[in-house]
């Protein structure tokens, strides 16, 4: 699985958002979703479906591609803090979105 393969992320609204393989295996499930050997239909497609709100969805992402940019940094020298970023009115959507997706 070369680390330029990109998938695809469908909200439950109907928003789809390309992702590198990269950033989507950030989440636990996720990667699970699309190891090749396990040989679910999502490893096949490319592409997961996920049960929340396009903008919910938009968020985890946001956050998977923080979490996979910092990952080589101590936690010291991060001087942002991603919770700056979370819009209040979506926090407990965020919530159980992230515990779904092993973030």
């Amino acid at each position: 699985m070369p680390d330029s393969d990109f998938v695809l992320l469908e909200s439950e609204d109907g928003y789809t958002f390309v992702v590198p393989r990269k950033v989507a295996c950030a989440s636990g499930t996720l990667r699970s979703m699309l190891d090749e050997e396990a040989a679910f239909q999502e490893a096949e497609n490319k592409s997961c479906k996920i049960q929340q709100r396009g903008v919910v969805l938009l968020k985890v992402i946001e956050y998977l591609a923080y979490k996979v940019q910092y990952a080589d940094f101590n936690t010291e020298d991060i001087t942002e803090d991603f919770s700056d970023r979370i819009d209040p009115y979506i926090a407990l959507e965020l919530l159980t979105a992230a515990d779904f997706l092993d973030t």
